[in-house]
């Protein structure tokens, strides 16, 4: 089974930077891709960021030059620096394997870990 454990939320202020990781274990993790998510109270949750495993990344655009995700093969870890944060930033992060056609077909979506709390005050 997949485990994923976020890390590094809590509280900042507008402006301010947070590092999130993600530990994971339970896959080849060099030959997947990782994504991080979010989720606001009352919202949908949402695709923020996708790292390959060649190391080709995508962003939303609401991040997009805002946020970079990387990743440390030999950790088995995925990052998500977030800099210039915004209170529509607030949610919740979860990180997940990029949702490739291979997964879907295998019909064995990793279960969400915990998630980590990011809040951005006004």
């Amino acid at each position: 089974q997949v485990q994923l454990v976020e890390s590094g939320g809590g509280l900042v202020q507008p402006g301010g930077s947070l590092r999130l990781s993600c530990a994971v274990s339970g896959i080849i993790f060099t030959i997947n891709g990782m994504s991080w998510y979010r989720q606001a109270p009352g919202k949908e949750r949402e695709l923020v960021a996708t790292i390959t495993s060649s190391g080709s990344t995508s962003y939303a655009d609401s991040v997009k030059g805002r946020f970079t995700i990387s990743r440390d093969n030999a950790k088995n870890t995925v990052y998500l620096q977030m800099n210039s944060l915004r209170p529509e930033d607030t949610a919740v992060y979860y990180c997940n394997v990029e949702r490739t056609a291979a997964w879907v077909r295998a019909a064995k979506l990793p279960s969400w870990g915990q998630g980590t709390q990011v809040t951005v005050s006004s």
